[in-house]
């Protein structure tokens, strides 16, 4: 016996939740998740799933249109899964970026957080993306996930990524059909470093002869200086390499190594950048330390190195490897270390961090919460917090804020323009090393 489904229903937007989609409510108080509405907005909405307490919906029809929803630009928006928010006037979903920062704080325990104006991105300025590629009865895919979903949308325009990015979808498409490392299943990631396109493909097959004379001659064609590939989630491998690769982080030249971590536009690494070392304590020496974590191949680093001597933590040892490297070229070694360490697994405990004159964390999307709780029980007295995800940031932050830390400054930094995702740097301060007896809240 089958259950049936839900009635439709009508029911007034509230908010946008974390991840983007409107909140409206069942008649019964569920709430109902319904992605491409507004606040404000009242719908008629489809139920369709389980989703956590309530139920993911579909809006099928907006009876009451917010006044600031506006037509979305690109061709792709409702079925590509990457920018799910274009419906929304810019002034109004930055305003709402802006206060899912200070929401974070307040949860955290700020309840008197002041943020900075919030820096924002431009179209065509991202200079990374993952594509999805899938070979499927005779039709190649190449493009994004669906909302939601593991289906691929084919992308023929995308209004966030650079041109040089856009310019090599169709050059792409057309190479694949002719690759045989590729079953079913693939990947692309690109990055745009300074001396042009760096690809990174990963297959589900192993790269033959012909593939290799393929990718050199695409990589010439199309002047790429360097392609890599790796099977599955393997250890990249270069493929080709026509020329030297290199990307500048406050003018020191890095050589990253494939698919490596990049900010994702040049503006917004700017802003982090000049937000993380107007947070280091005034009047820091050049002899002092700065303990880095989750460095990856340099893009805080180096402007760091221009006020103290930074000691820099990654997990990747290719990372490790391009910043030691980089170090050396631009003669640094004086004023940077670097260590491979996984961080997950063996944070830096009180010795490690013992006379920091700052440290400064750039965690994944899930957050450092071992690794908070040990800073927060050593003698540090100064914290520069890069976070892309407000709910880790307001989880760490209640660590820091239990802790004895004040919020010296937070400055929003949008480089996701027309999704959910928001970047930040936080700065935390205290004028005690530590209290006796802390203990990080549960």
């Amino acid at each position: 016996m089958t259950t049936a489904a839900p009635a439709n229903v009508r029911t007034r937007i509230s908010g946008i939740g974390s991840d983007g989609d409107g909140i409206g409510r069942m008649a019964d108080g569920r709430p109902l998740y319904l992605p491409y509405t507004l606040p404000g907005e009242m719908v008629e909405a489809r139920p369709m799933s389980r989703r956590g307490g309530g139920l993911a919906a579909i809006a099928e029809t907006i009876l009451e249109p917010s006044d600031d929803r506006v037509a979305p630009p690109c061709p792709h928006f409702g079925i590509c899964g990457g920018c799910t928010l274009q419906h929304w006037a810019l002034p109004a979903l930055e305003s709402w970026k802006a206060n899912e920062l200070l929401t974070a704080l307040h949860q955290a325990g700020y309840a008197d957080a002041v943020i900075e104006p919030l820096v924002p991105s431009q179209p065509q300025t991202r200079r990374r993306v993952d594509l999805a590629i899938r070979k499927q009865a005779g039709i190649v895919s190449l493009g994004f996930h669906t909302h939601r979903s593991t289906e691929i949308v084919p992308i023929q325009v995308c209004l966030i990524a650079a041109p040089a990015i856009v310019a090599l979808l169709d050059p792409l498409r057309a190479l694949i059909p002719r690759l045989q490392a590729i079953k079913r299943d693939a990947s692309c990631a690109i990055n745009l470093l300074d001396t042009g396109l760096d690809l990174l493909l990963r297959t589900d097959g192993d790269l033959a002869a012909s593939d290799r004379r393929l990718l050199a001659a695409f990589a010439a064609e199309h002047a790429i200086p360097r392609i890599a590939w790796a099977m599955s989630d393997g250890q990249p491998e270069i493929a080709a390499q026509l020329a030297p690769i290199s990307i500048a982080f406050d003018g020191t030249a890095v050589s990253p190594p494939p698919g490596a971590f990049l900010q994702a536009t040049p503006e917004g690494a700017t802003a982090i950048a000049a937000a993380v070392v107007a947070g280091l304590p005034d009047g820091i020496r050049p002899k002092e330390r700065v303990v880095e974590l989750h460095a990856g191949c340099g893009t805080l680093t180096f402007s760091m190195a221009t006020r103290a001597h930074v000691i820099a933590y990654e997990g990747d040892a290719s990372a490790v490897t391009a910043l030691e490297q980089a170090a050396g070229r631009a003669a640094l070694h004086g004023m940077v270390l670097a260590h491979k360490r996984d961080l997950n697994r063996q944070p830096l405990a009180a010795p490690d961090l013992k006379d920091a004159a700052a440290v400064v964390l750039d965690p994944p999307f899930s957050g450092a919460q071992t690794q908070i709780e040990a800073i927060a029980a050593a003698k540090v007295t100064r914290v520069i917090y890069v976070s892309c995800n407000p709910a880790a940031l307001a989880r760490d932050a209640a660590i820091l804020h239990a802790a004895g830390f004040a919020l010296l400054r937070a400055t929003p930094i949008d480089q996701f323009l027309w999704s959910s995702r928001l970047e930040s740097v936080c700065v935390f301060t205290r004028k005690i090393a530590v209290q006796r007896g802390f203990r990080p809240p549960r």
